[in-house]
């Protein structure tokens, strides 16, 4: 890092750190006592701090990292400065976690962007700096900075183990893959996301070689027809049946696999991946969730996705292969009509923008699921169309991931896709400054409307005299 791009990312870090103090005051004066699932979060942390830590809400159903590790950071806090009293692990104290989180999740994304993309030089430091400031803002994660969630921690030991495993110090990052786990128990598809980074390069270097071997240029390691598809498939399967090779892939995985062992240990003594309270949260076939995931993406992304130039390529790709595209129609329109399902929270909780999505647009018409499939295909072509510049191996690694984190969920919750997004927008390539300030600007303006609405627009149900606020 040059010292001009050193003093800019110190500057950009501690005024979005400045600015989060300052919003962190307003919603904390705001909604002083614990909000939605803080009313779980909150007394179990405060246990914890107590030291009762036998004491469990059966109505959690995550594991106790956050607790612990608040535990672990108030209570020394508290002795150092000679707190004592209801401060301690207080509402307001817990949630300034998620504040240190969020600075240590901004330093993350500009580290892994570092990384990712350290070979493109046309990329210059502003950029970096600018792309993490966009990302830290991110709308659905920045919102919960200001709350007692397990998001942005969850998030921050993500980030860690998944820049540790970029860095070859695969030991370091199972063990911060096991405190993400800690944290949400779905994380430990991050973890077989982190050693799939190691599969698919060795895979990719193997390919490379038998490419040379038969000196056949016609065939690309990046994209192709579907027979070219085919033909890599076959050949991952061969190499990953290799014993050399299996050996050589256990021998750089290891700590990985025994953190997957231990989940299914976990799982088989747990009887399921929830704890607590498993009645609404029940696995399921829903794989509409990935068509939900990409319109979430073509959303938060539309400068990179949703621009003229992909729109045409796009339609001269639907115009080149209309038998593969009215495949694809074909299996979307059955999967929503099949795997389709309504969880009863998004229908009856009107605090959350899901239930107002799903009352304005699919609840308009039982065809609008269907005639939405065209836009799903178009998202699914340009999501894929950005991330062109990674290896074949590493998109079907990614895809496994993407698909065993959406499609188990029954509920339609746009926290559930934090994570693949936030992986997905660090391995595309840089855009312009414009496109890049256009972008930052836009989650500037949903976290603004978010806020205001959160703050001020509050209201009431009938059955209740407690406040009620707009959220994610």
């Amino acid at each position: 890092m040059e010292r001009a791009e050193a003093y800019g990312f110190s500057g950009a870090m501690s005024g979005a750190f400045l600015l989060s103090c300052l919003l962190f005051a307003a919603v904390s004066r705001r909604q002083r006592g614990p909000y939605m699932d803080e009313v779980f979060h909150v007394p179990q942390a405060q246990a914890y701090c107590h030291g009762r830590f036998l004491q469990w809400d059966p109505m959690i159903t995550t594991l106790p990292g956050l607790y612990l590790l608040s535990v672990g950071v108030v209570k020394p806090a508290a002795w150092l400065l000679g707190w004592t009293g209801s401060v301690v692990c207080s509402v307001g104290m817990l949630r300034f976690i998620n504040l240190l989180f969020s600075a240590g999740n901004f330093y993350l994304l500009y580290l892994l962007l570092f990384k990712i993309h350290q070979k493109n030089k046309a990329v210059s430091g502003f950029q970096r700096i600018l792309s993490a400031l966009t990302l830290a803002a991110f709308p659905t994660l920045y919102f919960f900075t200001f709350l007692y969630y397990t998001d942005p921690g969850s998030v921050f030991f993500t980030l860690f183990s998944y820049l540790m495993c970029l860095y070859g110090n695969h030991k370091t990052s199972a063990l911060l893959g096991f405190c993400g786990f800690m944290f949400r128990q779905t994380n430990i598809v991050w973890t077989v996301f982190c050693a799939g980074n190691v599969v698919a390069e060795k895979a990719n270097e193997a390919w490379k070689i038998e490419l040379q071997k038969k000196k056949d240029e016609k065939i690309s390691s990046k994209k192709g027809s579907f027979s070219d598809l085919t033909r890599i498939l076959q050949f991952l399967v061969e190499y990953l049946l290799s014993p050399k090779n299996l050996v050589t892939l256990t021998a750089l995985t290891w700590p990985y696999i025994i953190l997957v062992s231990l989940f299914f240990v976990f799982v088989f003594i747990n009887g399921g991946i929830v704890v607590g309270d498993r009645s609404s949260h029940e696995a399921c076939l829903h794989f509409p969730q990935l068509f939900y995931f990409l319109s979430f993406t073509v959303f938060f992304s539309f400068p990179h996705l949703l621009t003229p130039t992909k729109i045409r390529k796009f339609l001269l790709s639907l115009r080149k292969h209309p038998v593969q595209y009215s495949l694809v129609t074909v299996i979307s329109l059955f999967l929503i009509w099949k795997f389709t399902y309504v969880h009863k929270y998004l229908l009856a909780d009107n605090r959350h923008y899901t239930f107002y999505v799903w009352r304005k647009v699919f609840q308009r018409h039982e065809l609008v699921k269907y005639l939405l499939v065209p836009f799903y295909i178009f998202a699914g072509w340009s999501f894929a169309d950005t991330l062109k510049s990674k290896s074949i191996f590493w998109i079907l690694m990614y895809f496994v991931c993407l698909l065993a984190v959406t499609v188990p969920q029954k509920l339609l919750e746009f926290r559930y896709f934090i994570l693949p997004f936030l992986i997905y927008r660090l391995n595309i390539p840089f855009l312009s400054l414009y496109r890049q300030l256009l972008e930052l600007a836009f989650y500037i303006l949903v976290n603004a409307v978010t806020f205001y609405l959160f703050l001020n627009r509050t209201f009431q149900w009938e059955n209740s005299d407690e406040v009620q606020r707009f959220m994610w």
